[in-house]
């Protein structure tokens, strides 16, 4: 167990955490390897930090594993990542159901490849009763696809008749994105060095507290997750009163 783990206060844990998985094609070239190489590596610290937000009573976990843009990359690097994700949803069906964790995906999915969309929607079904964490997957994900389809969805509303424009809040855009049953992450990790939010949860870490780190994401483990907690615990959460009225 790291030193950062001692320190960390039960009392103070966010409720969802959120992740950027970056930097698995750098670790790749930087060990000599193939990009899909990386990607494989990538996969054990997804199983190594899901086990430590679970020990630590995180209720919610969401990593951005494949974004809209992400299709753009050669094809036989998507194609591989496909095929990993199709092994890796029926490789772990067994540990998830052991440590409870409940799989859960948000983005457009249905244009996912066949053999992925039915290996992932197994997996959510074959989970769904599990309790002690929900492992949430971004695929095929961007907060402006969320906001556009959230946006359509709610002039349909008004078009209909069944909601006035005036009467818009900001409860009903949360109620039509992907998220809508899920609580806003109040941490968005980041690693591999870069300091952007790559089109993901836009509205959702609207009050997130930010943790970027140079660390690969597949050598970010468990003591470096740890790590993140407990910085994020050295913040004061202000939502735009001042000290004093928190204190």
């Amino acid at each position: 167990m790291s030193d950062y783990l001692d320190q960390i206060d039960q009392h103070n844990l966010p409720k969802h955490v959120a992740i950027i998985m970056d930097g698995n094609g750098r670790w790749a070239k930087q060990n000599g390897r193939p990009r899909v190489f990386g990607h494989r590596a990538g996969v054990k610290s997804v199983r190594t930090v899901t086990e430590a937000a679970s020990r630590l009573g995180i209720e919610h976990l969401t990593l951005y594993a494949f974004s809209t843009e992400n299709w753009n990359r050669p094809i036989s690097e998507v194609n591989a990542l496909m095929h990993l994700l199709v092994e890796t949803v029926k490789g772990e069906i067994k540990a998830l159901n052991k440590n409870g964790v409940r799989l859960n995906a948000i983005g457009d999915i249905s244009k996912l490849p066949a053999k992925t969309y039915k290996a992932l929607s197994e997996g959510i079904e074959d989970t769904k009763d599990n309790k002690a964490i929900t492992l949430n997957l971004a695929l095929n994900y961007s907060a402006k696809w969320e906001l556009t389809e959230a946006t359509k969805a709610i002039a349909d509303k008004v078009r209909k008749g069944i909601l006035e424009p005036e009467n818009i809040t900001e409860d009903h855009i949360a109620e039509h994105l992907a998220t809508y049953n899920i609580p806003d992450p109040e941490l968005l990790i980041r690693t591999s060095g870069e300091h952007r939010v790559s089109n993901f949860l836009l509205w959702q870490i609207a009050y997130a507290e930010f943790y970027f780190t140079d660390v690969f994401w597949p050598d970010f483990g468990a003591e470096e997750f740890h790590k993140a907690i407990y910085q994020y615990q050295q913040r004061e959460r202000r939502f735009g009163k001042i000290s004093e009225q928190i204190s």
